[in-house]
């Protein structure tokens, strides 16, 4: 085991800073054992943007590209946080330079890239993951437990969502998440991670069906500069560009097990920020999860025979020794996910037995396959005689 471990992280948007502050404190969180961490660099183009992500979260330095940090002996362990396209040429080049890679889902643009990206990992004998942060909250973790265990019976029904409102002005700047071609856009953005979520609980999808996706703004305003995050924050110009890829969509699905599930995502959600949510229907129970409650989730079984609320506490995943307050009814959040998933990234790396590890490439391969099928599905003509 090294002495210590130094990571950095290329992407200083919002994705990225969680990424940050999910190293500074996975040295905080559950058993000793874990080699020091030490925050060395964040890179990002954007110089001033970079410069601020290491300032507010303790790294020694900023760089302005990612071969800087691919060169520096003093790091070991990288996260990538950037624009899906540019995904497999920074990985690729880190994997080549000897380092250990999470990079945020979807793991390339295209399946293609995603298998190239496997190979690289492979050939690199390295730790490489993917960031499914969600497969971090305490109370899915607990759900997920109910179904190993049989408590709920075998599942039967998976309804899921994840609707988000960053795309509903219309006057919202282009950038790189308007780009791509069909499944680019909120099928890719956050359906990967509603997918992840149901294979997570209820095991491998077996086939989709009955995909639409749907464009409902069809141009954007161009930034005079950079757009950072969702709000832009950028001066627009009187130009506008073709939006490319998907607003919503929409799908069913069937599992190897048996159960179906059904699949809506939007990023034109009025009035709902982050709404990640689903209900499980099993042959002896149910359970749902909503992350705008992230620290309960409700379950039923034959047992009790009602629907009840269960807010997480230490016996459940995560949060004995994953919180200062580790006390029932403390709430967490989504930043927690990313110090667990953090922490879990440089157990893997130092051989340490704790968490459980992250989703790995090959994972990732696998949703790239997944989303290629829904639009694939959308492109089959279901139309009605006339």
């Amino acid at each position: 085991m090294k002495s210590s471990i130094g990571v950095a992280v290329i992407g200083a948007g919002m994705a990225g800073r969680a990424h940050a502050q999910g190293y500074r404190s996975a040295s905080t969180v559950f058993a000793a054992g874990l080699p020091e961490v030490r925050l060395v660099a964040i890179a990002d183009a954007n110089e001033t943007l970079g410069a601020d992500a290491a300032r507010r979260y303790g790294y020694e330095r900023a760089e302005t590209d990612w071969e800087a940090i691919a060169a520096a002996p003093d790091i070991d362990a990288v996260s990538v946080v950037v624009a899906n396209t540019l995904h497999r040429e920074i990985v690729e080049g880190l994997l080549a330079a000897g380092k250990h890679v999470l990079c945020e889902k979807p793991l390339a643009p295209t399946v293609e890239d995603a298998r190239a990206m496997v190979q690289a990992a492979e050939k690199a004998d390295r730790v490489a993951a993917v960031g499914f942060s969600f497969r971090r909250s305490p109370a899915v973790g607990a759900i997920r437990e109910r179904v190993a265990s049989g408590e709920l019976g075998r599942p039967l029904h998976f309804n899921g969502h994840y609707w988000c409102d960053y795309g509903c002005s219309a006057d919202a700047p282009m950038s790189w998440r308007y780009k791509g071609g069909p499944g680019s856009g909120a099928l890719a953005d956050i359906g990967s991670h509603l997918i992840d979520m149901a294979e997570f609980l209820c095991g491998p999808v077996e086939s989709v069906h009955g995909a639409v996706l749907s464009t409902v703004i069809p141009d954007r305003p161009v930034p005079l500069g950079t757009a950072i995050g969702h709000a832009g924050g950028v001066e627009l110009s009187d130009r506008r560009e073709a939006v490319e890829n998907e607003d919503m969509a929409t799908f069913t699905a069937t599992f190897q097990s048996g159960a179906v599930g059904t699949f809506s995502v939007s990023r034109v959600a009025h009035g709902l920020p982050n709404a990640l949510g689903f209900e499980l229907f099993c042959a002896d129970g149910s359970a749902a999860f909503d992350v705008s409650r992230p620290a309960e989730f409700t379950v039923s079984d034959r047992v009790s025979g009602d629907h009840r609320r269960v807010l997480t506490g230490p016996e459940h995943p995560y949060i004995a020794g994953g919180l200062a307050m580790d006390f029932p009814g403390v709430a967490h959040g989504i930043n927690d996910f990313f110090t667990y998933q953090a922490r879990a990234f440089l157990e893997e790396i130092a051989g340490v037995d704790g968490l459980p590890r992250c989703a790995d490439f090959a994972a990732g391969l696998r949703n790239l396959e997944l989303l290629d099928a829904v639009v694939r599905s959308a492109g089959s003509d279901g139309s009605l005689p006339g």
